[in-house]
């Protein structure tokens, strides 16, 4: 059989499949992360002075700040408890895909995600003092990082077997999360009720999500278009390997297709880790910064811009659910989502590295914004509409970048090599993740 009769994706199902389980991996981070108002507000501590200022838990005043200690402190805090753990076990992942099935690792991790919601939508009606809650919140956050970390990283391994096309539906599926999650919270505000009984409806919506992604994952199995490029006791002919890259080329002309012998392909199954990353160390590189900048900015940053339209009402009880979190999320799934019509530029041409390294500048253009309390620097993008172009245009690179890099690295070695330059290429994101997570607190100082 070649690649040229071999099963069709009949409606698109293992692409649906694959966006789905794309949805489960970051859903349960942007869920945590879009309902920062609702965990802010329980971490105001009860204690307020006679000028309505908040004290310190060790009864001071926060001088030109009138939240608390863990009201201040937590959305970086936030981000280095979701993306170190995602660093260590996407890395973990590297040495255990071997060891533990791919079916245990998938579907074992989505099942501890599903358990984390269940736990946080029940907490929501239980009265907690900040810091109790504060702290179980961030153990919770590190576990479902942890184990959506080992979910991605078998979800992108799985799709380095098959077509890059199908790593697509996996980004436009994360870059979906976002936006799904910040509806869903501006829905639960606009609905009026009380911010406790919203948070409930908003963690339970998650919860059917989750479950929907566990029976996508082990309907896969039985399509045969997947089990045709997932069953390795039937080696593919290398015209396979050469029709794949030619498809890739017609959205890339000029390109010279990759195509493997036999005896390459033999010598090859020896080839180490180390030796794969060689070939796609640009496209690592590159995944690793744009995240790196992405996370250094956003939420610690972007979510503390106050608008400069209105002081209060709705605009400004609406203003960073819609400006900060639904418009990054819908520009990031837009970038995301290009990719499956345009593939510019190349895997081999130097651009992408270069449009990669330019998005550095958002770091000066964000923190001159209206970003509040700020110490040190002057507000130089005080109006709303230069935070709203700033958000659109890095958002849409980051999802459009990210996408790109993804789905060139696995492509850039043999078939057989897939799955692991998958697995190293989502450890390197997961290295700009951490990596931005740590930037936050510096770029949050600056400020």
């Amino acid at each position: 059989m070649t690649a040229i009769n071999s099963p069709r994706d009949r409606y698109n199902a293992v692409w649906i499949i694959f966006f789905i389980l794309g949805l489960g991996t970051l859903l349960p981070w942007n869920f945590f992360m879009t309902a920062s108002m609702y965990f802010t507000s329980r971490l105001r501590d009860p204690p307020i002075n006679a000028d309505g200022q908040n004290l310190t838990l060790n009864g001071t005043l926060v001088e030109g700040d009138t939240r608390s200690v863990l009201e201040s402190i937590f959305n970086n805090v936030m981000t280095l408890c979701a993306m170190v753990p995602l660093l260590i076990f996407t890395c973990l992942n590297s040495f255990i895909h071997q060891r533990i099935p791919q079916k245990w690792r998938i579907s074992g991790s989505l099942s501890v995600i599903l358990l984390v919601f269940l736990i946080t939508a029940v907490l929501v009606k239980v009265d907690m003092a900040p810091l109790p809650f504060f702290t179980f919140t961030m153990i919770k956050i590190i576990c479902i990082n942890s184990f959506g970390a080992i979910l991605q990283g078998s979800l992108f391994g799985l799709a380095g077997m098959l077509p890059a096309s199908y790593t697509a539906p996996i980004m436009s599926g994360q870059g979906f999360a976002g936006t799904f999650a910040a509806f869903s919270m501006i829905c639960a505000l606009a609905s009026g009720s009380a911010l406790q009984d919203s948070a409930f409806g908003y963690f339970i919506t998650a919860c059917v999500v989750i479950v929907l992604a566990i029976i996508s994952y082990f309907a896969l199995p039985k399509m045969e278009f997947f089990k045709y490029y997932a069953d390795s006791s039937s080696p593919k002919p290398c015209s396979e390997e050469e029709n794949n890259m030619d498809l890739l080329n017609k959205e890339n002309p000029g390109e010279k297709p990759a195509v493997v012998s036999l005896a390459d392909e033999e010598t090859t199954h020896t080839i180490s880790v180390f030796a794969i990353f060689q070939k796609i160390r640009v496209m690592a590189l590159s995944v690793c910064f744009v995240f790196t900048i992405t996370i250094g900015i956003f939420p610690a940053v972007t979510v503390d811009v106050k608008s400069f339209a209105a002081e209060d009402g709705v605009w400004k009880n609406y203003f960073i659910p819609v400006f900060c979190f639904l418009l990054f999320n819908l520009m990031d799934w837009a970038g995301r989502s290009l990719i499956a019509k345009c593939t510019w530029p190349g895997k081999d041409s130097k651009w992408l590295p270069v449009l990669v390294i330019l998005r550095v500048i958002f770091i000066p253009l964000f923190i001159l914004c209206n970003v509040q309390p700020r110490n040190n620097l002057p507000v130089f993008f005080a109006h709303d509409a230069w935070y709203i172009v700033f958000m659109i245009i890095f958002s849409f690179s980051n999802g459009y970048l990210a996408s790109l890099c993804m789905c060139f690295g696995p492509k850039k070695v043999a078939q057989h090599e897939a799955e692991t330059a998958g697995a190293i290429m989502a450890f390197f994101l997961s290295l700009g993740l951490a990596l931005g997570a740590a930037l936050s607190f510096g770029i949050r100082a600056m400020i």
